[in-house]
């Protein structure tokens, strides 16, 4: 069994920081595709942030200013685990923060193969 588990969300104060880890455990990461995707507060569906290919490329979502130029997204192979990290936080990064791992990178999330349950991060003024 595949198990993906996020962790490191919380409450932040705009312009801090905050490091995710998305350990994933069953399978090796080491050919995988690992993906952060964001549900917004009175959003539907999870938005594309950043990932990282199975060659250690590092993508991020172009789309919103929400989190383009302070994210950076890393891997461990070793550690089965993908770390995102975001600084200067801004109100806009709030929502729940979901990785998911899959041999393609797919900009929609329901069409990775192994999922996570999320991490929720709230950023304060």
């Amino acid at each position: 069994q595949v198990l993906v588990e996020e962790t490191g969300g919380g409450s932040v104060q705009a312009g801090g920081s905050l490091r995710l880890a998305c350990k994933v455990s069953g399978v090796t990461i080491r050919n995988l595709c690992v993906a952060w995707y964001r549900r917004s507060p009175g959003m539907t569906g999870e938005y594309d942030v950043a990932r990282i290919t199975g060659d250690g490329v590092a993508e991020y979502a172009t789309y919103s200013d929400s989190p383009k130029g302070r994210a950076t997204v890393s891997r461990d192979n070793d550690k089965n685990t993908v770390i995102l990290q975001i600084v200067n936080l801004k109100d806009e990064d709030t929502g729940r923060y979901f990785c998911a791992a899959d041999p393609n990178c797919y900009y929609n999330y329901n069409l990775m193969a192994y999922r996570g349950q999320g991490t929720q991060v709230s950023v304060s003024a």
